[in-house]
């Protein structure tokens, strides 16, 4: 009977320590303005009620003819990001995808207006804003950017402008017919895909950030220039991110 009564209360202890332990809750995305840039944010489970939280940021930017939808209509983040906190994978964060490179009816048009210096020029002003409407930390620890393609280019050219002000940074798939670096982010994280038009170039860059002693992480794929190599990508950098 002892024994009974034993088993009994062990088996009820283990049902109360699988009820009370905690499971990652999902978050929500919105629709905002940041310096008349159109943005998508993903913000934390229950964000409006955690008034006492800050948390880090990632600043998501898409390629050349995309906008601030792009990565939760094309790149599923809203899924890959709540698979991931459901698992215990990630950080809680807010992730602001900015239209950083609206589309334009050539691919000169586009080009020049993506190269031209303004969006690194104007990052700064981006962030200050973002920081003042969004509870995010402004500490560059507690910061990270990351984009594909031109996105890439962007996040190439905002992290060196803005040195030292990123510790994570994500390259997936980027436009690099330029070279420049941050100097010491304590993760850049680099992917392409061995089919991506933009192979051969990124390779050079590559070879430029070894001649130049920058320490970097590199991951290739199959395929090329496409959505499911920057969803695999966004799944293998969001968890390397604040930790």
């Amino acid at each position: 009977m002892r024994q009974i009564v034993f088993t009994a209360l062990c088996l009820l202890a283990l049902v109360s320590c699988t009820k009370t332990t905690p499971v990652p809750q999902v978050g929500t995305v919105t629709c905002d303005t940041i310096t008349d840039v159109p943005c998508c944010i993903y913000l934390p489970y229950q964000y409006a009620d955690r008034t006492d939280e800050v948390f880090p940021v990632l600043y998501l930017q898409h390629g050349m003819w995309g906008n601030e939808f792009d990565w939760t209509e094309k790149g599923n983040l809203t899924g890959i990001m709540d698979s991931l906190l459901q698992r215990g994978a990630v950080q809680e964060m807010v992730i602001i995808m900015p239209d950083n490179c609206p589309g334009r009816p050539t691919y000169e048009e586009e080009r020049d207006d993506a190269t031209d210096g303004h969006w690194e020029g104007n990052f700064a002003r981006f962030m200050a804003e973002a920081e003042s409407k969004y509870r995010i930390s402004n500490l560059p620890s507690q910061r990270a950017i990351a984009g594909l393609s031109m996105g890439g280019y962007h996040t190439m050219m905002v992290s060196s402008v803005l040195d030292g002000q990123f510790a994570y940074v994500g390259m997936f798939s980027a436009a690099t017919f330029v070279h420049h670096m941050p100097s010491e982010p304590a993760l850049l994280w680099t992917a392409i895909g061995k089919d991506d038009f933009l192979y051969d170039s990124f390779r050079d860059y590559r070879r430029w950030l070894e001649q130049n002693h920058r320490e970097y992480t590199y991951y290739e794929s199959a395929g090329g220039h496409d959505w499911p190599n920057w969803q695999d990508y966004i799944a293998r950098f969001l968890p390397k991110c604040f930790q």
